[in-house]
């Protein structure tokens, strides 16, 4: 006998909660935002929509379907199933935030507040779940979306969905030489940053105009194209560095003609989607290696 299928809603802390917490009341909270010309309303308001969009998501699980809710913060020790449906309430970064830790299960993306949101990863209704969760699991066609790995030559592994930072911990200079195919350069750098056609419409695109490409310029992947974009921050050159191999692309399937850096510096760390907590650390001499990930998010249409 198959289990029943888990809704797995994934949200996190609001701004409020967040300010009311760091204050202690929310009167002190509030004291403190009039003082600087803002109030607490304008956050509660935001609040409750996640209150009421959480509630309406709650309530239209199936009865005879498991239910589990997890917080941003306890992503990284939640254990995901493989039948799991992750219906993330939030913003679009928040299904970015969740991306690494999954394989192939469905995410359906709500959007509490509609006319905030961007809504590209978030595209849907809380009033629209008992419907998504149906299709979810009878064969809809979902969009594949491409994401990069990271993996060190001690057979550690990190993903993400939109970048991976590789760099110093406190974004100052990091010493390395990087390799794709076959140019290889020794580099002083404020780090390298490889994406995908996700992340093409942030970070990743502020990168491509500062090197002239982007809108006008060579055309970053597409959100599903197997192929990644690479670009090196601010490197300089000097007698011992150069500032060459600044930028590229990654295509192919995974394993197939990495990004290979080699670290110089004592330590370097690597953190996809701006998550730098979750990350791995690199020491002088050990190589990593960024390509096109086997994994890839399932996102509900």
């Amino acid at each position: 006998m198959s289990l029943a299928p888990r809704a797995v809603l994934v949200h996190r802390r609001t701004a409020y909660a967040q300010t009311v917490a760091r204050h202690g009341t929310p009167g002190a909270a509030d004291f403190f935002l009039r003082t600087r010309g803002r109030s607490l309303a304008e956050l509660e308001e935001a609040d409750e929509q996640q209150r009421r969009a959480l509630a309406a998501v709650a309530a239209a699980v199936p009865p005879d379907w498991r239910t589990g809710t997890v917080e941003r913060a306890d992503l990284p020790r939640f254990l995901f199933a493989p039948e799991d449906v992750v219906v993330v309430v939030g913003q679009d970064g928040l299904v970015a935030n969740v991306a690494k830790h999954l394989a192939g299960q469905v995410v359906v993306g709500i959007d509490p507040a509609p006319g905030r949101n961007a809504g590209v990863l978030v595209p849907h209704r809380a009033a629209d779940t008992a419907d998504l969760l149906r299709r979810s699991v009878s064969g809809a066609t979902c969009e594949l979306r491409t994401m990069v790995r990271a993996r060190t030559d001690d057979g550690q592994e990190l993903h993400a969905l939109n970048e991976v930072f590789v760099g110093h911990r406190s974004h100052q200079t990091a010493r390395y030489v990087l390799t794709a195919g076959e140019r290889r350069e020794e580099q002083a750098s404020s780090g390298v940053v490889t994406g995908t056609g996700t992340g093409a419409t942030g970070w990743l695109a502020s990168l491509a105009r500062g090197l002239g490409r982007g809108p006008g310029g060579a055309a970053l992947p597409g959100p599903t194209d197997p192929a990644l974009a690479w670009f090196v921050r601010e490197a300089w050159p000097s007698r011992t560095t150069g500032a060459d191999l600044t930028a590229g692309s990654l295509t192919g399937p995974p394993g197939a003609d990495p990004l290979t850096v080699e670290v110089l510096s004592d330590e370097l760390v690597v953190f996809g989607d701006g998550l730098e907590d979750d990350r791995l650390t690199l020491s002088r001499g050990q190589r990593m290696h960024l390509d096109v990930s086997p994994r890839r998010l399932a996102l509900l249409r």
